[in-house]
């Protein structure tokens, strides 16, 4: 597969990037975003774009991993909308018919979109307009999301909180095992989705279990 990465420079983002470059089935990844990566990899090319509502439309790539977003936590409604609705939305109009486009949403969404929570009301709609697109869409909904292999959030006080929630990652996956994933296990679902899968809506137990399916043998 070739694949198009948005969000490559958050904690989810460099997750997904890890296992696609890992993975053998992915012949190209072109990450988008405004700032680099920070990776060399002979697959991976990058796109440093500012405004990403001004894209040119995107050819020759069969899948989009769209991770790219940002916490309603402190951000006015009307940019966490334009953010999480309308540049979701505006990339992926940019994109072929039958693109694979695989959105990370968020545990809680509604997609009723008349609860009283407004992240989750937009999550919903974004959710529901890229199903209406003629494009194969899937949203994953991870929940408590654990980053291993050296990746860390960019929000400082985040970063802190994982690094003490680390230790304890074992004892909440035992616990809570519904609820909790990792950067890895998220990758790895993306990349089990595009090669072949059918349920549009992944629940964080989903994406463990096809994650579990898909990981390497001795990985």
């Amino acid at each position: 597969m070739r694949v198009v990465l948005f969000g490559a420079t958050g904690m989810v983002g460099r997750g997904v990037l890890r296992e696609c470059l890992r993975d053998e089935r992915v012949e190209a990844v072109l990450a988008i975003g405004r700032s680099p990566a920070g990776t060399s990899h002979p697959k991976l090319r990058e796109v440093v774009e500012q405004d990403l509502f001004a894209l040119e439309p995107i050819t020759g790539y069969d899948t989009c991993f769209f991770c790219l977003g940002v916490s309603s936590v402190g951000v006015a409604p009307e940019e966490y909308e334009r953010i999480t609705y309308q540049l979701t939305l505006s990339v992926a109009r940019k994109l072929p018919a039958d693109t694979t486009f695989v959105y990370v949403s968020g545990a809680g969404t509604d997609s009723t979109e008349r609860g009283r929570v407004r992240w989750a009301r937009v999550k919903g709609a974004t959710e529901n307009a890229l199903a209406r697109l003629p494009l194969r869409t899937f949203a994953f909904r991870p929940g408590y999301i654990q980053p291993l292999h050296g990746i860390t959030s960019k929000t400082p006080l985040y970063r802190v909180l994982y690094r003490v929630a680390m230790p304890l990652y074992p004892a909440l996956k035992r616990l809570f095992p519904r609820a909790v994933t990792t950067t890895e296990d998220i990758g790895l679902a993306m990349l089990a989705v595009a090669s072949g899968y059918e349920k549009p809506i992944l629940e964080n137990a989903d994406i463990t279990a096809l994650a579990r399916r898909d990981r390497p043998a001795g990985s």
